[in-house]
């Protein structure tokens, strides 16, 4: 599930593919001034972490892995640190079609480009107040960059958006949904049913 949710978030974000390490996969991340890369592992112990950190010279590159972030932490060497805000949740569902009706007073446009297909929802304006997106890896969807604007919260929008989603993808041919939650949007996703796998815990090289 951590490759599958590592190749579409790399297709989603558009960055080169993951290119895989004796740990893992290396994603390379350009235009983004908090990061330069992340190695990505599958599974978390203490050789496998160390060896993929001693392989890093460059500050601003991560590390997720699935563990938990106070285990992690004796493992790191010197000048990387747990990036304990960031710590995620890695989560899955069997998709199931929803047919949904935006909210009042707002309207849906769906936009795929190449294989990312783009939900963003307009308000009365016209200016966005919510998006997302996913990418497919097989018969999987990765979904990724789910955010209601702060002026239009609780209104349903972060979850008419993920069934939108989730209907653009069961049309694509995809079975599962895949998605790395933040802690903020797991209570959402969980609400609809998704289930989680693994705790990803992050750290970053500050040198």
């Amino acid at each position: 599930m951590i490759e599958t949710w590592v190749t579409g978030w790399a297709v989603s974000r558009r960055t080169p593919p993951p290119v895989e390490m004796p740990w893992g996969h290396y994603i390379e991340v350009a235009d983004d001034p908090a990061e330069v890369g992340r190695h990505v592992l599958p599974v978390a112990d203490e050789p496998l972490v160390r060896s993929a950190a001693a392989s890093v010279t460059a500050p601003r590159t991560w590390m997720k892995m699935p563990v938990e972030p106070e285990e992690l932490e004796p493992w790191l060497p010197r000048g990387w640190a747990v990036a304990w805000t960031e710590t995620g949740h890695l989560m899955a569902v069997d998709l199931v079609a929803t047919d949904p009706v935006a909210p009042e007073g707002y309207t849906a446009t769906v936009e795929t480009v190449g294989s990312v297909v783009h939900v963003r929802v307009l308000d009365a304006a016209g200016g966005q107040a919510a998006k997302g997106q996913l990418a497919m890896v097989g018969e999987a969807a990765v979904v990724d960059r789910v955010r209601t604007e702060d002026a239009h919260r609780r209104r349903g929008l972060g979850r008419f958006v993920m069934h939108v989603l989730a209907d653009q993808a069961l049309e694509q041919g995809a079975s599962q949904g895949v998605l790395g939650a933040t802690a903020a949007g797991r209570a959402l996703y969980e609400m609809l049913g998704w289930k989680k796998h693994a705790t990803l815990a992050e750290c970053v090289y500050r040198a």
